[in-house]
């Protein structure tokens, strides 16, 4: 199944599944990638990242995500 199209089933859920859906997702337990994306924010290994993006949006280059994604 296509990321399309699970968004297209998730558009037709009534709100109130929905809402459950998204507190499933949300309660999702992390893997070993989310363990380790924490340890490096933690670290600091983001520092530099996060000032760029900030200088970024500062000066109006920041580009959305839908206008990242599209860029793919």
């Amino acid at each position: 199944m296509s990321v399309a199209e699970i968004k297209d089933a998730v558009n037709k859920l009534p709100a109130q599944e929905r809402l459950r859906l998204l507190a499933e997702l949300c309660d999702w337990p992390d893997d070993e990638w989310d363990r380790q994306m924490k340890r490096d924010a933690a670290a600091g290994k983001f520092a530099g990242l996060n000032e760029e993006a900030a200088q970024a949006a500062k000066s109006g280059k920041l580009k959305s995500l839908e206008e990242g994604l599209a860029g793919e």
